[in-house]
């Protein structure tokens, strides 16, 4: 059975380049937020001087992830997201199921980050004597972010351009300024050796490492805004893995080695947060560490509206199949956007920041790390399933050669010790001692379980909706790409190209 038409009678405007949706993708990563959030942790209960070697690593895991992943989005059009993929390799039931935890996890990251932006802005603005409360914050950055989500995704695009730009131009700034006073010191070598790449500490420096590259998959979720979808999806998710995974690498050796080596994990521990801060202050003055100050607000902002945009896109491929409120996937009449999707995840984010805020309950140390952290293991989790969906597809006789099997095979790998990494240490990610907190990693399996449930439901009740769910999203795709020829019967294979 063919599938209807999505609830809209318009259809998206495709005016997304390869290099927007590099922008869209690396902003929900956030190089500045990882870096003042995340590394200086990692320095101080993970690997120290190890750190860049962990971030290696997880960009060459994530490469080998994304080499199958741009295989599904040759075969899915370059959109639907996890949602496709899955459903390509893993079947319906497991598609319905990680479509929903999809879209949990993308509003719970968004939300987590609304809370960030507000928290570090208060943080900031207070800093240079201007008190704004962390809610007021929050609710500014819920407004922009609606402003900019109601319209078409090529305004957000060219924001988020911008706004990588100038994250991404303050931290080369400071490498290139640590390279200046130390020359080749800067980039000790005592970084990448087997005892410091793998000593105490290690799981920990990992689990930080993947959990910086969160959102970087999105680039599946814009095929049907993107002007060539099958060339520019998979070519957005290579460059960005390699982006996000060099630019990681290189900053934090340079942070090594503006520290020295052998005083990291010290450093690291009594300045934490501030780690950044003061080495903008020592190497690119006072004036540069206000400007990094003023950066991570603006890339918390990046990052909450690349995610934002994400989340919508989600709710609108899974209203297309009805498995949310048809409303949801309906596309605006001039912008082309999921309109009605944004608005609503503006109201859940700003329901959930207004629910901590009554409890009186910390806008960091609460609601960020709870929902940051829950969405964050259930995006990994979705990357570890379209990795393992990839490798399925050889039951329906795809040939994806020794490229097309080994990297997903070593993607998946990765990926699934990285879900085991982020379990077994939720409460070093959440900051948490006990309570409920902990407990919230059961929610994917639970969400995942149910959404499985809901399609079997639905292939008893309704065999004709079952039939056509993960396939609203095709209609788009062109029907002359080789990896989309369908498979005839058990001895017929497809053939996937492997190239970019």
């Amino acid at each position: 059975m063919t599938a209807g038409p999505p609830p809209s009678a318009h259809a998206p405007t495709r005016t997304l380049t390869t290099s927007y949706i590099v922008f869209m993708i690396v902003a929900a990563a956030a190089p500045l937020s990882a870096m003042v959030g995340t590394v200086p942790l990692a320095f101080a209960i993970g690997t120290a001087e190890g750190v860049p070697a962990a971030f290696v690593f997880a960009g060459v895991t994530l490469v080998c992830f994304s080499v199958g992943y741009a295989i599904s989005a040759r075969r899915t059009g370059g959109s639907g997201g996890f949602y496709a993929s899955v459903a390509d390799g893993l079947g319906k039931p497991a598609a319905v199921g990680s479509g929903w935890v999809a879209v949990v996890s993308y509003n719970c990251a968004t939300i987590g980050l609304v809370g960030a932006s507000g928290y570090f802005t208060s943080l900031v603005l207070a800093d240079h004597g201007i008190t704004v409360s962390w809610q007021w914050c929050c609710a500014i950055v819920l407004a922009f972010v609606a402003l900019l989500g109601y319209r078409d995704i090529a305004v957000s695009a060219r924001v988020l351009a911008v706004l990588m730009v100038a994250e991404i131009g303050i931290l080369a700034a400071l490498d290139v300024a640590v390279l200046a006073r130390h020359g080749l010191h800067a980039l000790p070598g005592e970084s990448f050796s087997w005892h410091a790449a793998t000593g105490p500490g290690v799981g920990v420096s990992l689990m930080f490492a993947f959990v910086s590259f969160i959102g970087f998959e999105s680039a599946a979720l814009y095929g049907k805004e993107a002007r060539d979808p099958r060339r520019s999806v998979p070519r957005a998710t290579y460059a960005a893995a390699v982006l996000i995974s060099g630019f990681y690498a290189l900053t934090s050796w340079a942070a090594v080695g503006a520290i020295g080596t052998g005083r990291v994990r010290e450093t690291a521990g009594t300045h934490l947060g501030d780690l950044f801060f003061v080495l903008g202050d020592d190497y690119l003055g006072s004036a540069g560490s206000t400007l990094l100050q003023i950066m991570l607000c603006s890339s918390l902002f990046a990052a909450t509206l690349a995610l934002h945009s994400a989340a919508n896109r989600y709710s609108q491929v899974l209203a297309d199949d009805k498995l949310l409120p048809a409303a949801l996937g309906r596309l605006h009449p001039r912008h082309g956007s999921p309109h009605l999707a944004s608005v609503l995840q503006v109201v859940v984010s700003a329901v959930a920041v207004t629910v901590f805020a009554l409890a009186g309950l910390d806008p960091y140390a609460n609601l960020t790390t709870s929902m940051l952290g829950l969405g964050t293991l259930g995006i990994v989790v979705l990357q570890a399933l379209a990795a393992l969906s990839t490798l399925a597809l050889r039951r329906k006789g795809v040939r994806l050669g020794w490229t097309g099997t080994v990297a997903p095979l070593l993607g998946f790998a990765g990926l699934a010790a990285t879900v085991w990494l982020v379990v077994g240490n939720f409460d070093v990610l959440t900051g948490a001692t006990g309570g409920i907190v902990v407990q919230l990693p059961w929610v994917i399996p639970a969400v995942g379980v149910l959404g499985a449930l809901w399609a079997l439901r639905l292939r008893a009740v309704a065999p004709d909706r079952y039939r056509a769910l993960a396939t609203t999203h095709l209609a788009a795709a062109p029907v002359s790409d080789e990896s989309r020829t369908p498979v005839a019967g058990p001895h017929t294979a497809t053939t996937v190209t492997e190239a970019a």
